[in-house]
């Protein structure tokens, strides 16, 4: 037998809530090669032409649907990711495989210099990485990995091994990049907050100084149209911010870039909660991370949300007009994910359903799958990178959110849009938000693994999901205030 189909029978040793007809065509099947296709022997690249190494939040995503093929894959997966950990407890972005030419990726090792450059920061000096970080799904990842075989990974000691360095990540978040002093986490560079080229980033880094195009040669043009890239001013600004980060030893709080972002910080959020959840099971109190989530929830409403767009906007904290920043008014998709918080106002949540489902979005009319950007922005483009076309992992994470909040069949018919544009694209990285053109990559892994995780959602089986079976499955606590 071989390996991908070793994945995609059924085992007789474990139980999971779903297990599809084991045919050759089927969507199960198909998401499986995918990511049997992209696995290194110890990792998952996102995909093998445009990005050969390991991401950070790829490699979250990829084990939530890895899970559901081999548990073991899946911790291993993770696993992988926190060896690279820095000593200071960032996750770093990317994990360089050493097997891959240097050229085949740029910013490549040699730009980032981590184990010299990172050295005060305590980067490893075995492995290369990044320096900067990327958004942390990854305690919400290993809760619901342990969840998918408890026997194995008690038997393997896995929360007892990852809840430490887990805990480490979310002590370099809180702590060294609290830069607006009101609780809320920090991105350094666009790249950290995983949708890089949104038109949120315009303003603020309209104020950097672009480093000169014959310094660096873009990888990423050689497997995709430049149409549908950040543009070379936008890259050159890119380039900068992370050379003065890494010449200036990685520290935080210095960088002409600095901003809160909803999504971010929704997700360190969630993943506070889960990693209260490992606590629990590995003996010991939930209770302060339980209630530390539940103030950062209260910051994050307090100088992210705008009634008058009705949604959560971007904090641009190096506005020197401004005492403690600015909101930056652009609405991307990431004001929409704090939907998967349940500690969440009422009326908040009403109006981000009315936001996700009004013009500026259109989801369920105009669009299948929610755009990254608005569609009514002067910046929106249906093809360019984050500045419009749809995405699988942020899709995923909305259809989670509405069924948190009790809105179950606007989460249903999102559920059957991401399984029917997966199948149809061939796992596309991202589509066209009208038309649900594939753009970019084929074969992507994330798409393939969170597809694989609504295959295997509670509605597949029993065609009942509740806002409360949800909660309990993402590791939260508690419901909506009213």
């Amino acid at each position: 037998m071989d390996r991908t189909a070793q994945l995609v029978s059924p085992s007789a040793e474990r139980s999971i809530a779903y297990d599809p007809p084991n045919t050759s065509d089927s969507l199960h099947a198909r998401a499986a090669r995918v990511l049997e296709g992209n696995w290194t022997g110890t990792s998952t690249v996102p995909s093998r032409g445009l990005y050969p190494h390991q991401w950070s939040w790829d490699s979250a995503f990829i084990a939530i649907g890895l899970r559901h093929l081999s548990p073991l894959r899946a911790q291993t997966e993770l696993e992988t990711l926190l060896s690279a950990q820095w000593g200071d407890g960032r996750i770093p972005h990317i994990v360089f495989n050493p097997s891959v030419p240097l050229d085949a990726y740029f910013p490549s090792p040699d730009f980032w210099r981590s184990s010299t450059a990172g050295h005060a920061a305590g980067a490893p000096r075995t492995v290369q990485t990044s320096g900067i970080v990327q958004p942390p799904v990854h305690a919400l990842a290993a809760w619901l990995v342990h969840r998918a075989d408890p026997g194995l990974s008690r038997a393997r000691g896995f929360l007892a091994r990852v809840y430490p360095r887990l805990a480490a990540w979310h002590r370099y978040l809180l702590h060294r990049r609290d830069l607006g002093g009101g609780g809320l986490a920090s991105v350094v560079h666009p790249w950290e907050q995983g949708m890089d080229n949104s038109p949120a980033w315009d303003l603020p880094l309209s104020r950097v100084t672009p480093a000169p195009a014959r310094s660096f040669r873009r990888a990423d043009l050689d497997h995709g149209a430049a149409e549908d890239r950040p543009t070379d001013l936008d890259y050159g600004r890119y380039v900068r911010l992370a050379t003065e980060y890494r010449d200036g030893a990685y520290a935080d709080g210095a960088g002409e870039f600095a901003v809160e972002d909803p999504a971010f910080n929704a997700l360190l959020i969630a993943s506070e909660h889960a990693l209260a959840r490992i606590a629990e099971e590995l003996g010991a109190t939930g209770t302060a991370r339980h209630t530390r989530a539940e103030r950062l929830t209260e910051a994050l409403v307090e100088r992210l949300w705008d009634a008058g767009r009705g949604m959560f906007l971007c904090r641009d904290l190096r506005d020197a007009g401004a005492a403690g920043g600015s909101l930056v008014p652009e609405r991307g998709v990431s004001g929409l994910v704090p939907l998967l918080l349940p500690g969440l106002p009422r009326e908040v949540v009403q109006a981000l359903v009315r936001t996700a489902t009004g013009p500026h979005f259109g989801l369920g009319a105009e669009t299948r799958l929610p755009p990254s950007y608005d569609l009514l922005g002067e910046a929106f483009d249906p093809h360019r990178y984050w500045r419009g076309p749809a995405w699988f992992n942020t899709s995923w994470l909305l259809e989670r959110g509405l069924r948190t909040q009790g809105e179950r069949r606007r989460a249903d018919a999102l559920r059957e849009s991401v399984l029917d544009l997966a199948a149809a694209t061939d796992f596309a990285e991202y589509v066209d938000p009208y038309t649900g053109a594939a753009c970019g990559a084929t074969g992507f892994s994330w798409t393939a693994a969170l597809a694989l995780d609504l295959l295997h959602s509670d509605t597949a089986t029993t065609g009942v999901t509740t806002g409360t079976t949800v909660t309990a499955d993402m590791g939260f606590k508690g419901g909506n205030r009213r």
